[in-house]
């Protein structure tokens, strides 16, 4: 005879036992997991990253990495422990994203602002811009704006938000759509050359 595993039961269940059940798919456990953790996590995850739209999207990432790995998850230690430890890991995936990412910003800014050193260079210097205007025109008003804001301007994330009325998550993923559309119009070769110092 199976037995029904209540909310009631699930909550007196130690995070090894609802781990055990979560890796047979049993999804009422990862929901018991999900409860007992996401509201610390949250808070944990808002004072290292001091941004509550990325805390909240870092705690998701977490939350979902855990059950897309479920079947093959193997729990060293405490549960807690792998949970703190996943929060900090993506908040220094994500400061390692947004270096790359304002390092790329910089380098076009540079970029634009070389002087042409011969005719071959100005003609090249010509022929790249029409192209990165061309990449630019085909990009939605607001990531276009955002993107030219960041590179032209130099202004940081929080200060494009307060400008055009944009939570920093919104300038975040309109600076990297504006770079992914870039990088395909242009193909690898011309969108590396924006970012050669």
């Amino acid at each position: 005879m199976t037995t029904v595993m209540t909310i009631e039961n699930l909550a007196l269940q130690s995070d090894r036992q609802l781990i055990d059940r979560i890796k047979c798919g049993d999804d009422s456990a990862f929901l018991e997991v999900y409860k007992r953790y996401s509201g610390v996590l949250y808070v944990f995850a808002c004072r290292i990253a001091d941004d509550e739209n990325q805390a909240e999207d870092i705690v998701q990432e977490v939350f979902l990495s855990l059950w897309d790995h479920r079947f093959s998850f193997q729990l060293q230690g405490s549960l807690s422990s792998y949970l703190y430890s996943a929060v900090r890991y993506r908040f220094l995936d994500w400061v390692d994203k947004q270096r790359v990412r304002q390092n790329y910003i910089q380098g076009f800014g540079q970029w634009l602002s070389q002087e042409p050193i011969s005719a071959d260079s100005t003609l090249l210097t010509e022929e790249l811009e029409t192209l990165i205007q061309e990449a630019l025109s085909h990009l939605p008003p607001t990531m276009r704006r955002v993107f030219e804001l960041s590179y032209k301007e130099q202004l940081t994330n929080q200060e494009i938000a307060e400008l055009i009325s944009l939570s920093e998550k919104t300038v975040r993923n309109n600076l990297s759509g504006a770079l992914k559309a870039l990088r395909q119009r242009l193909g690898p070769y011309r969108f590396s050359l924006l970012f050669v110092c």
